[in-house]
């Protein structure tokens, strides 16, 4: 995957456009470095893959990047920049908005959660837009430390979009930054939130429901939404996360019931990936989805 210049999309035809997204919205005493690195760690993780892309894979029933020509194009990381949290949403919202009105798919990598804040702002060419977010948290909250753009407030400003049509949140569990009113909020906007032990009990159908028939979806995914035992490289771990075939069921049943029109990957945290096997998760988690575009 070679990178090419933000002023040539559009230039070289693509299906689907990668790029990174290393830095969103501070917080005021916040150290928003960790997953600044996770892009590249991913590239690496995947270097090797290069040479097998015409093999079959069984978790989608074709080659990795299918049989019909999909071409994926790659921006490399945006320069975004710790403490600029205007310039780095300008840099996140201007290339995802060029990658819809070059007609491809924007694939991001993060970065923390406040990224897909101007991420899913950039989408509004696509017109109606069901967001599926797949996170232990809902991230409803007005705002933090007096900043309405953290990543505690990704869904609540989401919610403010006027292409935002429906939201469905799965994996929620445990306790994070929500309290009783935004709770609240998040029930009266309409959000259909699936806490991840319904998921266990019931499996992803009842969430696959929500999604309605032939809809553009924005599929976001905070990798704290997995078990902490298969993902602990994450700011917040915890336990009773989703699993991997959970994940992969859910985008698999977005894009046979609907079309998956943006996708974005966040949280994970290099450094705290010990054994390098949260990295290999992570890594395939963003190959299943760029194959399942390849084979759609």
């Amino acid at each position: 995957m070679g990178a090419f210049p933000l002023a040539q999309v559009g230039a070289e035809p693509a299906d689907a456009v990668l790029f990174g997204a290393p830095h969103g919205t501070p917080y005021p005493r916040i150290d928003n470095e960790p997953h600044a690195g996770s892009m590249q760690a991913l590239r690496e993780a995947l270097a090797n893959d290069a040479d097998w892309v015409e093999h079959w894979s069984y978790d989608v029933g074709g080659p990795l990047m299918g049989t019909s020509g999909f071409r994926l194009g790659d921006l490399g990381d945006l320069p975004t920049a710790a403490q600029d949290g205007p310039g780095n949403r300008a840099l996140i919202h201007d290339a995802t908005a060029a990658i819809v009105a070059a007609g491809a798919v924007p694939i991001m990598v993060g970065g923390d959660d406040s990224v897909p804040i101007p991420f899913l702002a950039g989408l509004a060419a696509l017109g109606p837009l069901t967001i599926l977010q797949i996170d232990a948290h809902i991230d409803w909250r007005e705002e933090r430390r007096g900043e309405p753009l953290g990543y505690s407030s990704t869904m609540r400003r989401a919610a403010e979009l006027p292409h935002v049509e429906r939201i469905v949140q799965v994996g929620m569990r445990a306790f994070g930054s929500a309290r009783a009113p935004e709770a609240e909020f998040a029930a009266a906007w309409g959000a259909e939130i699936v806490p991840a032990r319904a998921v266990h009990h019931h499996g992803v159908g009842p969430v696959l429901d929500r999604i309605p028939p032939g809809s553009n979806v924005a599929i976001t995914i905070d990798m704290d939404a997995f078990d902490a035992s298969l993902m602990p490289a994450v700011m917040a771990p915890s336990p009773g996360g989703l699993d991997y075939t959970q994940v992969t069921d859910l985008i698999a049943g977005v894009a046979e019931r609907g079309r998956i029109a943006a996708f974005d990957l966040i949280e994970f945290v290099p450094a705290r990936d010990v054994d390098g096997s949260a990295v290999l998760t992570t890594a395939y988690l963003l190959q299943f989805v760029i194959a399942t575009l390849a084979n759609r």
